[in-house]
């Protein structure tokens, strides 16, 4: 993975700050043992349901999101179906044309390269959204994130459904479903979940978002990660 974030920055996909945070997550991977435990899985069928169930799902990809999976996020969206739509802290127009580029050579059409609208409260570089994309959106995909964006989006009303290695940050605790697994393994895992959930009705999908305990998912993961299993 560090080579593929090391392979981003040098496309001009990942911010120097990017680094550091790959750092951070894989801290919290090797600690999770690096695969993706028994909880994560239950979070990425209730994140599937969350996604299918949506009126106007959308995922949002940065640079390092863009880096490690964007073929898998591709293949995701058109799973679902979602769209993306590109969101960055470090905004700048050369990262964001490399980003839309990489996408490109998976098939895949992004949005927010030219955001109209603002996230209210969120005076960030994130802030900046797209008005046929996450402004518009019923339930948003973040991976990678930092939450008071997270915070935002939830104030207006949205779904959050994060991917996120850190069961205590802001993010998985404000989503509505958080995902603790590494992003190679998790959007894999869900786009499998989409594949296999998408013939069920509506009622089931409602079933296993009502039956769904972010809280206490988060807190399991963070025992496992206390007591080293």
């Amino acid at each position: 993975m560090r080579a593929l974030i090391e392979k981003g920055l040098e496309k001009g996909i990942v911010s120097k700050a990017g680094l550091v945070a790959h750092g951070r997550g894989e801290a919290f991977d090797y600690l999770l043992g690096e695969k993706t435990v028994q909880e994560a899985r239950k979070q990425s069928e209730a994140a599937a349901s969350m996604l299918l169930l949506a009126r106007k799902p959308v995922i949002s990809v940065n640079g390092n999101s863009t880096a490690l999976c964007a073929k898998e996020i591709a293949r995701l969206a058109k799973a679902v179906p979602a769209q993306i739509e590109i969101n960055l802290f470090y905004r700048t127009e050369k990262r964001v044309k490399a980003i839309e580029k990489e996408f490109w050579k998976f098939g895949a059409k992004v949005l927010g390269v030219r955001p109209a609208k603002k996230i209210p409260g969120l005076h960030s570089e994130r802030g900046k959204v797209d008005a046929h994309g996450i402004f518009a959106a019923d339930v948003v995909l973040v991976m990678l994130e930092d939450g008071d964006r997270t915070e935002r989006l939830k104030k207006m009303g949205k779904k959050i459904a994060a991917i996120d290695l850190n069961p205590l940050s802001r993010t998985a605790r404000r989503a509505d479903v958080a995902i603790v697994d590494n992003v190679v393994r998790a959007v894999p895992l869900l786009t499998k979940n989409v594949k296999r959930l998408k013939g069920k009705n509506v009622k089931e999908l409602e079933k296993k978002i009502a039956a769904f305990n972010n809280s206490g998912l988060l807190k399991k993961i963070e025992n496992r990660i206390r007591k080293g299993k």
